[in-house]
């Protein structure tokens, strides 16, 4: 059972408003109530129990997760304690998050829960191994809840090792449709348990720059952001606008056939072309940008002469793509290195089978020329 908290005055109700474009949907939270909890001083015997409870729902999903027990290894307060705890780290951090190197980047999850661990089997597991998560951890796959329970259990337990962004489906319009909203209410008949879930979404990061010169987010770059000074003016809990900088950030799509910023065919946010891509990277002293937010067949794709990199981490995604997944690698020297999983080529067809390693992993030193690797 979750432990018992003194006071529970940031579980209100509220709206936020933002200042850019249409709302998307809106958190149902008092921030101004909520963020008077910041302030508290945590009693020492209270730190010691929320962090031995958090080590085993890290140990529950890990160690007796299965398809047949996921349905009893949790309770509704269980999951709504977890929330709430996420949700105050992430308002106490900026909506740009500092990351230093060496990390680890990973795209989309989308409910793959047990390609997840494998991920994490490959690549390490926090505090061992820094991540940067891009978004995306929900609807689709079949196995959400444990996707996001698992990456707030590490988020609170190591708030500095693992950085989780915020994408477009970590928004209630979004995740409503899209298969969370049914999950959710499947496991734990209770809406309650779902609205939870969204306080949390509402209050994540939109950015992380790795040393200063890599800039990583779920969507792409915006031509309204010209100062990272802009992010610190953000308001959180807060919707996603259909336009603007925080649309664009959590939902465009760069575009071979452009050269600037045009209208996307998904009816949120912007295009961009190469062309944009460069000034960009000029105006804000990148090196590169390192975005999700789309299928790719080998896991990771180049655009914009090396200057942005999509990567994807649901392998075999929906059943149907037989795309690999990737994890990006960067260490101390800003070198990128690929580590490319297939999925077993005779797997279920439901995304989330074992995953195997490709031969070799693809390294690439930060001016995009390869090391190594086929």
């Amino acid at each position: 059972m979750a432990p018992d908290k003194k006071s529970n005055n940031a579980r209100g109700k509220s709206s936020t408003k933002t200042k850019q474009g249409s709302s998307r949907g809106k958190p149902t939270e008092q921030a101004s109530k909520a963020k008077s909890t910041r302030e508290r001083a945590p009693n020492k015997d209270a730190v010691v129990k929320v962090k031995k409870w958090l080590n085993t729902v890290v140990d529950r999903l890990i160690k007796d997760w299965t398809r047949e027990e996921c349905q009893r290894l949790f309770d509704p307060s269980e999951v709504s304690e977890l929330c709430y705890r996420a949700r105050e780290v992430f308002w106490q951090q900026p909506s740009l998050i500092e990351v230093a190197t060496p990390c680890v980047v990973l795209g989309d999850i989308h409910g793959q829960f047990e390609d997840m661990l494998s991920l994490f089997d490959m690549n390490g597991y926090p505090p061992n191994t820094r991540y940067v998560f891009l978004g995306d951890y929900v609807d689709r796959g079949p196995f959400s809840v444990e996707v996001v329970m698992l990456l707030f259990a590490y988020k609170v337990l190591y708030p500095n090792e693992i950085c989780l962004l915020r994408g477009n489906h970590e928004s209630r319009p979004v995740n409503m449709q899209y298969g969370f909203f049914v999950e959710c209410k499947k496991r734990f008949l209770d809406r309650a348990v779902y609205e939870h879930f969204q306080f949390a979404f509402y209050c994540m990061p939109f950015c992380a720059r790795v040393d200063k010169r890599i800039l990583c987010m779920h969507g792409g770059i915006s031509e309204d952001l010209t100062d990272f000074k802009q992010l610190d003016k953000i308001e959180r809990p807060c919707d996603i606008p259909d336009l603007g900088v925080l649309a664009d950030l959590t939902w465009a799509d760069p575009d071979p056939l452009i050269t600037g910023y045009d209208e996307s065919p998904r009816g949120a946010a912007r295009i961009f072309g190469a062309e944009a891509l460069r000034n960009f990277c000029r105006l804000l002293s990148l090196e590169l940008v390192v975005r999700a937010h789309q299928v790719v067949e080998d896991g990771y794709e180049f655009f914009g002469d090396k200057m942005l990199v999509t990567i994807f981490s649901a392998p075999n995604y929906c059943g149907q793509f037989n795309n690999s997944a990737a994890a990006l690698v960067i260490n101390s020297d800003l070198v990128c290195k690929f580590n490319i999983y297939r999925p077993e080529p005779n797997s279920n067809a439901d995304g989330n089978q074992p995953m195997a390693k490709r031969p070799g992993p693809r390294v690439w030193d930060k001016a995009g020329n390869l090391i190594s690797g086929a």
